[in-house]
């Protein structure tokens, strides 16, 4: 009688979690989902990327799948994607809840804050003080120009041989950060930065790995000795670094006359007081950790794609020079605004981005309310999965949608010009707001560093591999990279 009991008992949980899982009324089609795994078992959990390009074509643009007993909202192509983040933005512009990422930020911060009042707060505040600080303006070129000249005397002391240029642009990318931060910079190699980038690596790895996606779909697991426990060691790590940071930032500050980005903040808390506003110190620690790890792994990412394409490209490499050599005689440095002159190294740049798709997946979004999308409805608070993967490789948006083709941003007179799919920061108003910087240091790192080196694939290497490892960040696979002195530098 007792194991009759027990088994209708599992046959009842069965057919609610069966019911539970039934897509609502006109809701985008998909796979169907089996109790308490959802479609887990029709993902490769380590990749999905190619799943996810398969139930596109068999679904459509618009469809639906289940992470445990939740439902989300694959986007796939420019049409939906720009409906949903740019003509339907407060629809589609919320952040998930009860996913690892969101536990491991605590909906704080400034990627996963929910949409609302405080996040416009924080967004334009941010905004404003990465404007007030030289985004886009001289101070900002000085401070990703002095970083470079680290940069330069790390690599002449390689020239002549072969460097691994992994951790060098992510620590570079690292201080550059740190300087609009807290206003230092961390010596390459330095324990500090080995941490952060050994740490953001391994929890990225996870977080969008298999044990993240076991960790969203079956939240019977989360108390277990797993590895997405290593996530929440390294944030709390990271976050007790960063509290004490800004401990020491407020004994030597002077209010009023701000320093950099952790000072200005300090000073909107005084103005402030006790009014009741979302700005305190912890969210300050989120929005800091929120700007390091994004703008340091985005920025090293594509530089370490950059590199490999033009190491194995060395007629591309040849032809950027050209152009560098012409626009830069009798300059001592770069200027952003050189880049007006430079369409084939603009080429470079953008073409890297759209091959390198640093953040396929964006981040994750969910509905704000009760909406419609391309003739579907969608519920308040379905995840929403924008595949920008997609948008920048679609057919018919590029010309050569699946290889390094410079002629996606040059027209035939060998002009620059940038398609409306080029989406790599994502769109509307949760796009990325380091966008300006970003754009800047790629520019200004790439152009010098060309200026003054020459780069190659070491003769005793296999062939290289294209094939990124996958995360929250497309990585490049490890590689070496030769660097020599280039003639004209040697004249400087």
């Amino acid at each position: 009688m007792l194991v009759f009991f027990f088994l209708v008992w599992i046959f009842i949980c069965l057919l609610f979690l069966f019911i539970r899982t039934q897509r609502p009324k006109n809701f985008p089609p998909g796979p169907r989902p089996v109790p308490i795994f959802g479609n887990l078992f029709e993902l490769n959990l380590s990749n999905p990327l190619k799943d996810f390009e398969r139930l596109a074509e068999h679904y459509g643009n618009v469809y639906s799948l289940y992470i445990g007993g939740r439902p989300a909202v694959v986007l796939t192509g420019l049409t939906a994607v720009k409906e949903a983040l740019v003509t339907k933005a407060a629809d589609f512009s919320g952040r998930p809840k009860n996913l690892l990422i969101s536990h491991l930020t605590e909906e704080k911060g400034l990627v996963f804050l929910e949409y609302g009042s405080a996040w416009r707060e924080h967004r334009r505040f941010a905004l404003m003080t990465l404007r007030n600080f030289g985004l886009g303006k001289q101070s900002m070129e000085d401070r990703i120009l002095g970083e470079t000249e680290h940069l330069i005397g790390r690599l002449e002391k390689s020239a002549g041989g072969f460097i691994n240029p992994q951790t060098l642009f992510h620590d570079a990318a690292s201080n550059i950060i740190y300087l609009v931060l807290f206003g230092i910079r961390h010596d390459y190699g330095d324990e500090t930065l080995k941490l952060f980038v050994r740490g953001f690596i391994e929890s990225t790895k996870i977080a969008n790995g298999p044990w993240g996606m076991i960790y969203d779909t079956l939240p019977i697991v989360r108390n277990l000795p797993l590895p997405f426990k290593k996530t929440f060691e390294h944030f709390e790590r990271v976050k007790k670094i960063y509290t004490n940071m800004v401990s020491k930032q407020m004994s030597t500050r002077v209010p009023g006359e701000p320093r950099n980005f952790v000072d200005c903040y300090l000073d909107e808390l005084d103005k402030r007081g006790n009014d009741g506003s979302s700005f305190s110190e912890g969210q300050l620690v989120r929005s800091i950790i929120d700007l390091h790890s994004a703008g340091t792994d985005t920025t090293s990412n594509t530089l370490l794609t950059a590199f490999l394409y033009l190491i194995t490209h060395p007629d591309i490499q040849e032809r950027c020079q050209q152009e560098i050599d012409e626009v830069m005689e009798g300059k001592a440095h770069a200027s952003f605004e050189d880049r007006h002159k430079m369409p084939y190294t603009q080429a470079v740049i953008h073409e890297t981005q759209r091959i390198a798709r640093t953040v396929p997946l964006s981040v994750p979004h969910c509905t704000t309310k009760d909406t419609e999308l391309m003739g579907y409805s969608i519920p308040q608070g379905t995840l929403i999965i924008p595949n920008l993967y997609s948008v920048l490789s679609e057919e018919g948006q590029w010309r050569f949608p699946h290889e390094f083709n410079l002629a996606n941003f040059l027209n035939e007179q060998g002009q620059f010009e940038r398609p409306e799919a080029f989406l790599p920061f994502s769109a509307g108003p949760r796009m990325c707001l380091g966008e300006g910087l970003a754009r800047m240091e790629l520019f200004l790192i790439l152009v010098t560093l060309l200026r003054r080196f020459q780069f190659f694939w070491p003769e005793d290497a296999e062939e290289p591999d294209f094939t990124p490892v996958y995360g929250i960040t497309l990585t490049p696979k490890p590689y070496r990279m030769g660097v020599r002195l280039r003639q004209s530098a040697r004249e400087m």
